[in-house]
């Protein structure tokens, strides 16, 4: 007897990305990787650093190195330490103070903690070691919350991920780590939008940057982001007259609510 019921779905693995951004003489830009080829997870795309939590970041302890948190949830202040660590990992950029000075950790600084994002993504040291081995701090207090999407349930693999949009530290220049991202650029997000032939950029990651790109200055974004705090998407699959279409809802704050999935690469 074949058995009817419908499969349950994979349940949201809890993951965060960041949206690096900056000023620059032709406008706002954001740092974007491409992902390694042989990534079992948008192989190729350009994309934001980011990436699935780990155990590790969920430790209560990390609250104490943490500025800004007092009033998020476990869950947020987990996710935000995700944020910053994933981006360090796969950009060299960090989000974190001098325990003792409370500056930015500088150009020079920065270069001698660069050994940290193998051990960090090899899971050789977790972000908390880190933290308190060097006196950092995670600058949660300059991140802002931008989107939040859940990957449709049909998936069988499925991500609950937040989206956190930061003004890059001064010095911190970016670079990919040369393992799951093999190239690095800042750029403007109607430019990796524009660019089709250069740029594989999946439905999800053109909304933020269409989102991102109603903005023309670091500042303008970042007050946008936090008088709009994000409503949770999750994209469905509907049929169209030319092939199935992803939608997502109409009252979330994008300008595209819909894409071939024809079109998608």
């Amino acid at each position: 007897m074949t058995d009817s019921a419908a499969k349950p779905s994979a349940t949201p693995v809890p993951a965060a990305t960041i949206l690096l951004v900056r000023d620059a003489p032709n406008g706002l830009e954001v740092f974007m990787v491409k992902r390694h080829h042989q990534i079992d997870f948008v192989a190729g795309a350009l994309v934001f650093p980011g990436g699935k939590a780990q155990r590790t970041d969920f430790d209560a302890e990390l609250a104490k190195y943490s500025d800004g948190v007092a009033d998020w949830s476990d869950e947020m202040r987990a996710l935000g330490a995700t944020a910053i660590r994933e981006a360090f990992e796969e950009s060299g950029i960090l989000m974190a103070r001098d325990g003792a000075t409370g500056a930015f950790v500088g150009e020079a600084r920065l270069a001698t903690l660069e050994p940290y994002r193998h051990k960090l993504e090899k899971a050789e040291i977790s972000l908390l070691d880190m933290l308190r081995a060097e006196n950092l701090r995670l600058a949660c207090d300059e991140l802002a919350r931008f989107a939040h999407w859940i990957t449709p349930e049909n998936m069988p693999k499925r991500f609950d991920t937040h989206f956190f949009l930061a003004s890059s530290p001064v010095g911190h220049a970016g670079s990919h780590d040369g393992r799951e991202s093999v190239d690095s650029v800042w750029i403007r997000p109607e430019d990796a939008i524009a660019d089709r032939k250069k740029w594989n950029v999946i439905f999800p990651t053109k909304a933020q940057l269409m989102k991102l790109a109603k903005s023309k200055t670091v500042v303008e974004a970042l007050e946008a982001a936090r008088a709009a705090p994000p409503l949770t998407v999750t994209p469905w699959i509907e049929a169209g007259s030319n092939g199935n279409v992803l939608r997502i809802r109409d009252d979330a704050g994008y300008e595209q609510t819909s894409a071939s999935l024809r079109d998608e690469r």
